[in-house]
């Protein structure tokens, strides 16, 4: 099965990265790089959070577009970026997000699968 590992950066992820960025790349490279040498890993992308702000749009029922600085969920955390494996199992995804060494937070996410 594919999931996705979807990685929010929080208050202390983004501090480690300002005080110590090749340290916390390290350890997630690391991280990524198991999953990858298991031959579990699909895809995955980082988004650039530091220089630029997301910018959301929103549609009404009606059609109608309205356009907003920032991300749609503001909070304490932020969407950093996501990975896609594919393993047996939720059990498995799970056991994966767990050897993730930096302080950010792991949504695990089933893929719809398309006929």
């Amino acid at each position: 099965m594919k999931y996705a590992l979807v990685i929010f950066e929080t208050a202390e992820s983004r501090a480690r990265i300002q005080t110590d960025r090749d340290t916390h790349r390290a350890a997630y490279e690391s991280w990524i790089g198991q999953i990858a040498a298991a031959g579990k890993l699909i895809s995955g992308d980082a988004l650039e959070t530091e220089h630029i702000a997301a910018v959301t749009v929103r549609k009404t029922t009606a059609g109608a577009s309205t356009v907003t600085e920032g991300p749609a969920h503001p909070g304490e955390e932020t969407l950093g970026g996501w990975f896609v494996i594919d393993v047996a199992d939720r059990e498995e995804a799970v056991e994966l997000a767990t050897g993730l060494r930096t302080p950010e937070t792991v949504e695990i996410w089933p893929l719809l699968e398309t006929a």
